[in-house]
């Protein structure tokens, strides 16, 4: 028994690493492309469930497409509706890809790895080597269900091991919550759906124990993204919660009808494995069926349970600078990095609501967004006088360096504040004010290019937290490919002036200094990255040595 709980472990552990790599390999490599996909399906829900299935089947996570549909809802891109209506198609496609990475093909997995390993190695360009990664962890995804293939086998010559497993048959509560439980735990339903269906392939599990725990993934994958937006503001929060409501209560429901009606499943499949697998995709084809017409009415009634609650105001938070580790350079060195980094998170949180505020003025929105700014200001006041105390104290060259360069990057931030407050803001109340509005490619061009700069300010918080070199190359390359697609749209702008369209010549100003200033705020926060890529040597343009705009 402990040796089959060692191998059963190992196999699942790689199970959960290898979906982990595809996912982040995506992420890296069309996070940006994807944020912008999503974006754009907000047109209507067919549209919109098609994209969540397609975003789910390449992420293999229904809850990454939760995290960032979410995002896009907090800043005002996408609508409650619109958003479920996505994640209803993207639980569909965690599904579909589930069934997909069952097909046992011996051959895919030398022919994956070869070219995973050989595009990975090398590859030059980041999204050649992040596709390697992709390859690699597919191969391992089929490398673990072998795994926990040979795993199980010999389990079936142990009566008293089959014999607490059958026990699972008979208690489908049990199952179900042990399900939900297994899936919040490795924080992947895929994950948790291939080991059910593998263990009750290999005949290690009764096909209603299977089931059933195939049905608690459903709700487990589904509390993942409601308890990773429970900080988050409430338009954040609704299409996550009506899923769940949906997703988890669906699968109790479900539950009750496999307890009640255990022989009338031979339409689902002929063995266990396929009516478990069956199950998964037609459960949540289902709900998707069944909702997606209604994803107006449920919306609003979500609207309604999910307020905003009231919280300690974030300038409450004590501040990190701690004026005991100034005898410490290395500790107060940390102390301004976190100060830092929440500064960054304050603009970040500022930059997700201007973007609404172009489409519908919020008197209150803009108020916290003038809060925040007062608070960026008042750190960066605290880090400056902070980090002058600490070079009072006799410092190493090495801390003289880091000092220097978080008193640069925190008034980059400061004025990447400001430019928000004292630009963007500005420029939104006055088309409010003058009722002006975007023609309809100018709106889409300016929520592109910010939903751009709020995932680079994300990968600049990344950075500032964890100082990857990778990442902060990729910041780096990210800035100059802003700049070159600034310029772009400010010919594509041109264009439709000299055309004569009477929207884009009523806001040409207004479109033409937004992209100015989200372009400077992309700047500020690219900042991050030069000490890293000073210090591996990967700043070889005068331009980019240069931090040119």
């Amino acid at each position: 028994m402990i040796d089959f709980l060692i191998h059963i472990a190992g196999a699942a552990a790689l199970l959960i690493w290898a979906v982990r790599l595809v996912r982040t390999g995506v992420e890296r490599a069309f996070m940006v492309q994807l944020r912008l996909w999503l974006r754009r399906s907000a047109r209507n829900r067919l549209l919109a469930a098609g994209t969540g299935m397609a975003s789910a089947m390449l992420l293999q996570s229904s809850t990454a497409v939760a995290m960032l549909v979410s995002n896009s809802g907090a800043a005002g891109a996408v609508t409650s509706a619109v958003g479920l209506a996505i994640l209803l198609g993207a639980d569909l496609g965690s599904a579909l890809v589930a069934q997909v990475l069952l097909v046992r093909q011996t051959w895919l997995i030398p022919v994956l790895l070869t070219g995973g390993v050989a595009l990975f190695l090398k590859g030059r360009a980041r999204r050649m080597r992040q596709t390697g990664r992709i390859l690699i962890g597919l191969a391992l995804i089929f490398v673990a269900l072998d795994m926990l293939r040979a795993a199980t086998a010999p389990l079936l010559g142990s009566e008293g091991a089959l014999s607490v497993l059958g026990y699972l048959g008979e208690d489908l509560f049990a199952a179900f919550l042990l399900g939900a439980l297994f899936a919040w735990l490795v924080h992947s339903s895929v994950a948790a759906v291939l080991f059910f269906v593998t263990m009750v392939a290999q005949g290690a599990l009764p096909a209603p124990a299977a089931m059933a725990m195939v049905l608690g993934a459903n709700l487990g994958g589904s509390m993942i993204a409601y308890v990773l937006t429970w900080a988050a503001p409430p338009e954040a929060r609704r299409m996550v919660v009506a899923n769940l409501a949906l997703r988890g209560g669906g699968a109790v429901l479900a539950l009750v009808a496999l307890g009640a009606a255990p022989a009338h499943l031979g339409w689902l499949g002929a063995d266990g494995a396929a009516q478990a697998i069956t199950l998964h995709i037609a459960f949540n084809a289902g709900i998707c069926a069944l909702a997606l017409p209604f994803v107006e009415p449920i919306s609003r009634l979500a609207d309604r349970l999910v307020t905003e609650r009231r919280s300690e105001d974030a300038g409450q938070i004590p501040s990190a600078l701690d004026p005991g580790a100034l005898e410490e350079p290395a500790r107060a060195l940390s102390c301004a990095a976190r100060e830092v980094v929440r500064m960054g998170e304050r603009i970040e949180a500022m930059l997700v609501r201007t973007g609404a505020l172009f489409d519908a003025w919020d008197d209150a929105a803009a108020a916290l967004i003038r809060n925040s700014d007062a608070e960026v200001r008042r750190a960066h006041r605290e880090v400056k006088l902070y980090l002058a105390a600490l070079n009072r104290r006799a410092l190493d060259e090495e801390a003289v360096k880091g000092a220097m360069e978080l008193s640069l990057l925190a008034a980059a931030l400061e004025a990447a504040s400001d430019l928000l407050v004292r630009n963007l803001l500005d420029l939104a109340q006055r088309m409010e004010m003058e009722g002006l509005s975007f023609s309809e490619a100018g709106r889409r061009e300016i929520g592109d290019f910010h939903d751009r700069v709020l995932a680079n300010a994300q990968l600049a918080l990344g950075v500032m937290m964890r100082g990857n070199p990778d990442d902060a190359r990729e910041l780096v390359a990210r800035k100059e490919q802003m700049r070159g697609l600034e310029q772009s749209l400010q010919r594509r702008h041109l264009a439709r002036l000299r055309e004569g369209h009477a929207e884009s010549i009523e806001t040409s100003n207004i479109h033409q200094e937004t992209l100015r200033v989200l372009k400077q705020v992309n700047t500020s926060f690219a900042l991050a990255a030069y000490p890293i890529v000073e210090e591996t040597g990967d700043l070889l343009s005068s331009r980019l040595s240069g931090g040119g705009k």
